[in-house]
């Protein structure tokens, strides 16, 4: 669960494993929390995890089994897709994004689509030049990157920005969004391919269902949707910084 799982939503990431090893009947008791997602993502023995769509297309879907997007709500997105949100200063008088003159992009990493892929898309769509400013490797690093002085502008998961209101009032309200990106598919569950993906995406339909309404509202969860891999796979992989 590490995509989203920031301090204030552990516990909650906590009971929502916990029913959905429950309604499966096996897995671990805990949720491995290391920093070594790509080892956890390709071992043989993953149960359950989640990735970010540009990783799941460039690199691990011949590798795993899809197993479901989370739909988290995102304002003007279908069921199970996401956007990201273009941040500046709170104190930028530019009333738009194409107000700003080759902004530096802080992002996340080069395998990010809601940090790098979506907004290298949207400027190109735009028209507008940009530069590619530092390399952050996380969202709120990039966002700190922006408050600081180190870039203009930074791309962040609209999940993540929702989150940080509560996890980091101080940066929350430290920036303003300036522009939304294009929604694409959020990020997938993702199981071995040694695994059945049909029995985890019923048992965490089950636990989604049984969460309890704080849980609900920390995690941002609604529904498992069922989008094809081909979808992941029809958005082009971007170059890389």
């Amino acid at each position: 669960m590490g995509m989203y799982d920031m301090a204030h939503a552990r516990i909650a990431h906590d009971r929502f494993w916990s029913l959905i090893r429950s309604a499966l009947g096996h897995g671990p008791e805990k949720l491995d929390r290391t920093d070594d997602l790509w080892g956890h993502w390709l071992s043989p023995d993953l149960v359950m995890s989640q990735t970010c769509g540009l990783p799941f297309r460039a690199r691990l879907h011949d590798k795993v089994n899809l197993i479901g997007t989370p739909d988290y709500g995102v304002p003007d997105c279908p069921p199970g897709h996401y956007n990201s949100v273009l941040l500046v200063r709170e104190d930028n008088p530019a009333p738009a994004l194409t107000a700003l003159d080759r902004p530096r992009l802080a992002y996340n990493e080069p395998l990010s689509q809601s940090g790098w892929a979506a907004p290298l898309a949207h400027f190109h769509t735009l028209g507008q030049a940009f530069e590619v400013g530092p390399q952050t490797g996380a969202h709120a690093a990039s966002a700190r990157a922006v408050i600081e002085g180190g870039a203009d502008i930074a791309a962040i998961d609209a999940v993540t920005w929702k989150m940080l209101e509560h996890d980091s009032p101080s940066l929350f309200n430290a920036l303003r969004i300036i522009d939304r990106t294009t929604p694409t598919p959020g990020l997938p569950y993702i199981t071995a391919q040694t695994h059945d993906p049909a029995p985890i995406a019923q048992a965490i339909d089950r636990a989604i269902e049984a969460l309890d309404r704080t849980d609900r509202d920390i995690l941002h969860l609604k529904a498992l949707i069922r989008i094809p891999a081909q979808t992941y796979l029809d958005l082009p992989i971007p170059p890389a910084p």
